[in-house]
């Protein structure tokens, strides 16, 4: 084998190979190609002439990098291989690798590459040696880095946009409002003086939403291996605080529904300080770069649309019995109906993005409500709470405010890469919805079919 000394004395009198220029080919095939240059080189494998290693490559676009190689085996001229791998396929894929032209001690190799999702993607080249029976690595790099820049969006592409303007949404909120003043009226102002004196559920409800459910989040993202964005967004949908629908899957399998608003109402208030605290964590620790925009207005705005429909429906209590009871009769027919409603908008919002969902994302969504129901049931039987609070706590880390996780992504990212990360909020809400609606109607079912013990009374009658 050459000294590698000498080779690098070689290589600084050789013309260097490559100086990368970002050239258009035709059919919007870009090409790294070579060039001369001067600068000696410190390894045998370089890309342009070894002053850089970050070069920038259009977003959706095919081309090839041109790698040179200034190892050349002592034993043949032909002995080596390059390997080049991509450390992020999402962003940039190597279709192939293929060996051009030998120009004095410098080879070629040609990596034919394809660009995806807007990011960074880290580059592995290793040199081979193959003259042996079993070639060796004569140098590995993974300082190189392609950097895929955004092009403009397509003005045709989906969006969440037109979600303020469906016809749909103007119906069903005169109903929600209704709905939540009937809540409003189950709300007991001895259990909200009980929850200042033994505020243990609320606590579990924070440390469950806030600290259990993202490191579950991520934990999903490594082992099924999911991209930088879905990972973001299904992380983003663990740390929301609990949805607007906890208090009615409370109300449907006996749990505590004042517990319940409360719980929605203090989770909401601490989302505004955790969740940009769990958004910088997560974003450090997976490597994204983009700023996550936490939508302030938009959790203020769901605070005051609980509030005050809960707020009037516990005034209608005490001033209008009549009212109440009436209102209290349209709590289930119209939760329900708002229940069909939701899953067709979120149908309507989401059949495109969800076209060519990944299966893992299904499987980790659909694991994420099921862990919540399960730790949040946990957590309060082991401190010993009654059933229906153990059944409230449960619900309220395991059903999570989708909506906002949507806000979070579409606000900080690009359309493209919103709608992509935004298949973890969309499988998480659904696989939520369908089944919170399961285990309702198989607590109907037991409650309906389990045999009803018989008083001594009736025992005596009969």
């Amino acid at each position: 084998m050459c000294d590698r000394s000498m080779l690098l004395w070689l290589a600084s009198v050789q013309p260097a190979l490559l100086l990368l220029l970002l050239l258009p080919l035709p059919s919007g095939v870009y090409c790294l190609v070579d060039s001369n240059s001067s600068t000696p080189a410190l390894y045998y494998v370089t890309i342009g002439d070894g002053t850089s290693t970050e070069f920038e490559f259009p977003e959706n676009t095919k081309g090839i990098i041109v790698v040179s190689s200034r190892y050349s085996s002592a034993e043949e001229k032909d002995g080596s291989k390059l390997f080049v791998q991509s450390l992020d396929p999402d962003v940039l894929t190597i279709i192939n690798v293929s060996e051009a032209e030998t120009i004095g001690f410098v080879k070629s190799y040609i990596v034919s590459i394809k660009s995806g999702l807007a990011g960074t993607a880290p580059l592995l080249i290793r040199l081979l040696d193959v003259t042996k029976v079993e070639p060796f690595t004569v140098e590995e790099r993974k300082d190189y880095i392609i950097k895929v820049s955004p092009t403009d969006d397509d003005p045709g592409s989906t969006s969440l946009a037109h979600f303020s303007q469906n016809p749909l949404l103007y119906f069903l909120l005169p109903l929600v409002f209704i709905n939540k003043c009937a809540f409003g009226c189950k709300v007991e102002l001895a259990v909200l003086r009980g929850l200042l004196k033994q505020p243990h559920p609320v606590i579990l409800g924070v440390i469950g939403q806030f600290l259990l459910m993202p490191l579950y989040g991520y934990t999903l993202s490594k082992v099924f291996s999911l991209p930088k964005a879905l990972s973001l967004g299904l992380i983003i949908t663990c740390s929301t605080p609990g949805g607007g629908g906890g208090y009615l899957y409370s109300l449907l399998l006996g749990g505590d529904v004042t517990l319940a608003i409360s719980m929605t109402l203090i989770s909401t208030v601490v989302a505004t300080g955790m969740m940009p605290l769990s958004s910088t964590i997560y974003t450090h620790i997976l490597n994204v770069h983009e700023t996550l925009h936490v939508p302030f207005t938009k959790i203020l705005v769901t605070l005051l649309f609980i509030a005050i429909p809960i707020s009037t429906g516990m005034l209608i209590k005490y001033k209008l019995p009549r009212l109440s009871k009436f209102l209290l009769l349209l709590i289930r027919p119209l939760s329900f109906l708002l229940i069909i409603g939701g899953l067709f908008m979120a149908y309507q919002m989401g059949a495109a993005i969800l076209c060519n969902v990944r299966k893992e994302i299904i499987v980790a969504g659909v694991a994420v409500p099921v862990f919540g129901l399960l730790i949040g049931y946990l957590m309060a039987y082991c401190l010993k709470l009654p059933v229906p609070l153990c059944k409230t706590v449960s619900i309220e880390i395991g059903v999570q405010n989708s909506l906002l996780a949507l806000a979070v992504l579409q606000l900080s990212f690009r359309r493209i890469e919103a709608d992509f990360a935004s298949q973890a909020p969309f499988i998480v809400a659904l696989s939520s919805t369908s089944e919170m609606l399961l285990l309702v109607i198989l607590h109907l079912l037991y409650k309906n079919l389990r045999p009803h013990p018989v008083s001594e009374g009736n025992d005596l009658k009969s």
